[in-house]
């Protein structure tokens, strides 16, 4: 659209009323210049590129259109143009033209609108529709595959040149130490949707960043110290298109988040106006009142794949931007290699893919004030080209190594759904590690499978068998029982089987193998005995997970015994299924109080926040090893028994525990089977006694105590443990 005139590199040339020049090859992106905005887009294997300029978000054609010439506007791979006196909010897309080969891994097309992979916001707070401007051809080996020069962009989403000042007053990442740290994983929409919610909250604006402000009394009160944000990069919720609720009727929305097609713009649809680029303001806002608060905020990122499908996919952005360097393709390049269960795997240890990931972090932290990052099926960050697993992944080292992200949170799913499995061997250094290890372990142990008691310890103690030989510490175990991907803490001892219909999935989807028990029936019941069990199980978990060495993460609900019905995949479910209904703290104030008391527990106490593994001996010369384990009897353990009945003591000794004053000595019993036992209570220190702190077959308020209302054994030699329960105690002085 439209010549321009000679250009002597330096002056400005005219194309149809705007003023341009080559400008910078980098940084990618539009970024605000003092003439105007400068725009840079990679692309290896195009030849021409165009900048599109839109002037309304609903326009189905450019007002501009800037053919970016390869002599002047190019530098390497770059593609590059200043355009003079355009400011904050201007709409843009490109048009990228090159061979289309898909045999060769060329998939290039010249009508197809596409976003940039740098873009800071886009619009859209409305449904996309996105077949016809991309050509969607059904039953076609390569459903992109079309030419046809009618395209209606209207309902497309233009990228937004975003300004990113911001007056933070001060504001800046709190990077709490993981061995302090306690992770609340929740999603933006979830927190506040629930009409529920809305009513006991008074919230306004729900299921935005706004109302996630609006939690914060709350989120402060339980204590957690860090909040876990499902996906909140762009992406289509709309993308399953027809997929209908077979129970409700409903149409199906990707609730989840987990098809990034924008990866350093926070999603238009949760900002509370649609203002252009307001998005990010609210983002910020939302971070710098969290910390304002001392809640830090961790980003759930999906760099292992794309929103843009397999080859029956659309091209949305990387695929018609340079398909070869941004995917892994499969020997045959028409088809992509699938390493993360979603149709595409993005080809992360490619030098272009490395920096866009390390860019993409950058401005999280710099820009946006993150203070961590867990990198969903991060085993993918390891493959190389080929797919093949690397000993020393590039990118994995440069984000662990990066001087930028030093005090920054990373953490991996280390696993990816292609068999790649590498718990506790997650390459590049200080990666903290989702650990299913621990969240399984945990549930054997308590569901009564025999033979668990010696890897409940394990995991107990920080899950040294996993992290002691690479070097990292228990910090670096995060351990859960729930969470988003699974059963919630009520339905995990309310359900046995999945139960996901309402996914219109015929109940295929979703694990089988969830290590739950039902205590008699299946799903809700009035039965009392059967709900006393259920809640009392729900206190061991949440006993056990703030109780054991290394980073807790606790799913949002759990504490209120959130359900979703027994659905264990809820991945499409944007309603009251996934949302978060905070009523119910109503219904079970028991639970929510000993949450917040257990939570105040562990912060008091650095005993339970090692930041080393235990040894088993004594180093503080009080004939107390730093942890003893111990059969009810008082005797050693015996690890091949058995029945799940265990009982431990922790010095609390400065040396000990590497604190600047002494802690407390904590004694915990522990017991997974149908009867009662009695355990020898430990001698306590000269000058001491044991008091109670915790009971979980007590009923509220007597199964978690205040502090400085614990109850003393007294000259009890033995404590009488019920079926099911935990119980713990600390020596205090007299």
């Amino acid at each position: 659209m439209g010549k321009s005139s000679p250009n002597n590199n330096t002056g400005w040339t005219n194309v149809n009323g705007l003023k341009i020049r080559p400008g910078r090859a980098h940084p990618f992106g539009a970024i605000i210049d003092p003439g105007g905005v400068q725009f840079s887009l990679f692309s290896r294997h195009a030849q021409s590129v165009s900048l599109l300029l839109f002037d309304n978000e609903r326009d189905s054609a450019p007002a501009h259109e800037i053919k970016l010439d390869s002599e002047l506007y190019r530098t390497g791979d770059c593609w590059h143009v200043l355009v003079k006196k355009i400011k904050p909010g201007q709409l843009y897309l490109y048009r990228v033209d090159g061979p289309y080969q898909p045999l060769e891994g060329h998939r290039f097309n010249k009508h197809k609108v596409l976003l940039d992979p740098y873009a800071k916001a886009l619009t859209g707070n409305f449904r996309w529709d996105t077949s016809s401007a991309f050509g969607f051809i059904p039953n076609h080996p390569d459903a992109d595959l079309s030419f046809s020069t009618k395209e209606n962009i209207s309902n497309i989403p233009k990228c937004i040149v975003v300004n990113d000042s911001f007056d933070w007053e001060g504001d800046k990442p709190l990077n709490h130490p993981l061995c302090r740290t306690i992770i609340y994983e929740t999603h933006v929409v979830g927190l506040g949707a629930h009409p529920g919610t809305q009513r006991s909250f008074k919230i306004k604006n729900p299921g935005t960043f706004s109302s996630v402000t609006q939690m914060i009394p709350y989120l402060k009160e339980l204590g957690i110290t860090s909040i876990e944000f499902l996906p909140v990069a762009e992406f289509d919720a709309f993308e399953y298109q027809d997929r209908i609720n077979p129970i409700s009727g409903e149409f199906l929305e990707n609730y989840w988040g987990y098809s990034t097609i924008a990866f350093l713009a926070p999603k238009g649809s949760y900002a509370c106006s649609s203002a252009r680029g307001e998005q990010v303001i609210e983002f910020k806002q939302m971070v710098k009142n969290l910390h304002h608060a001392g809640i830090e905020i961790i980003l759930d990122i999906v760099f292992n794949h794309s929103g843009e499908g397999d080859q029956m996919g659309r091209t949305l952005s990387f695929r018609g931007i340079d398909n070869r360097i941004y995917y892994m393709l499969a020997p045959n390049p028409r088809f992509y290699m699938n390493y993360s269960g979603c149709g595409n795997t993005l080809n992360c240890n490619h030098p272009v893919m490395q920096e866009f990931i390390l860019e993409c972090l950058h401005y999280w932290v710099q820009e946006m004030h993150i203070d961590g990052f867990r990198f969903d099926l991060g085993s993918v960050l390891g493959r190389n080209s080929d797919g093949k697993l690397m000993d020393n992944p590039p990118v994995l080292e440069r984000i662990a190594q990066d001087p930028v992200l030093r005090d920054t949170k990373i953490i991996a799913e280390a696993w990816d759904a292609s068999g790649a499995y590498q718990v506790g061997q997650f390459p590049g250094g200080r990666w903290a590690e989702w650990n299913d290890r621990y969240r399984d372990d945990v549930r054997a142990f308590w569901r009564g499978d025999p033979y668990k008691t010696n890897s409940f310890a394990t995991r107990l103690a920080g899950s040294e068998d996993l992290y002691l030989q690479t070097g990292r510490k228990p910090y670096h175990s995060i351990n859960y029982i729930t969470a988003h991907d699974g059963f919630t803490l009520a339905d995990l001892v309310s359900y046995e089987k999945k139960h996901n219909q309402a996914n219109g999935e015929e109940n295929r989807d979703g694990s089988n193998n969830n290590i739950s028990k039902n205590w008699g029936i299946e799903g809700p019941t009035k039965n009392r005995k059967i709900n006393q069990i259920r809640s009392r199980m729900i206190h061991n978990f949440l006993g056990t997970l703030l109780l054991s060495s290394g980073t807790p993460m606790l799913l949002g609900g759990d504490e209120f015994h959130r359900t979703q019905n027994g659905n264990n995949n809820a991945y499409c479910q944007n309603n009251p299924i996934s949302w978060l209904d905070y009523s119910l703290i109503k219904r079970h104030p028991d639970t929510h109080r000993f949450v917040r008391l257990l939570i105040g527990f562990r912060n008091a106490h650095p005993a339970l926040q090692r930041q080393d593994f235990f040894k088993g001996r004594d180093f503080s010369n009080n004939e107390v090893p730093d942890i003893g384990w111990f059969c009810e009897n008082g005797k050693p353990m015996n690890w091949n028994r058995a029945e799940n009945i265990l009982g431990l003591r922790i010095d609390g000794s400065r040396k000990e525990i590497h604190a600047e004053a002494d802690d407390v000595d904590i004694c915990m019993f522990f017991n997974a089977t149908k009867k009662a036992i009695r355990f020898l209570i430990p001698q306590p220190h000269e000058g001491q006694i044991w008091v109670r702190v915790v009971d979980t077959a007590q009923s509220s308020p007597k199964d978690i105590l205040e502090p400085g209302q614990e109850q003393a054994v007294g000259d009890a030699t033995h404590y009488r443990l019920q079926a099911h329960s935990l119980v713990v105690l600390i020596g205090i002085s007299v």
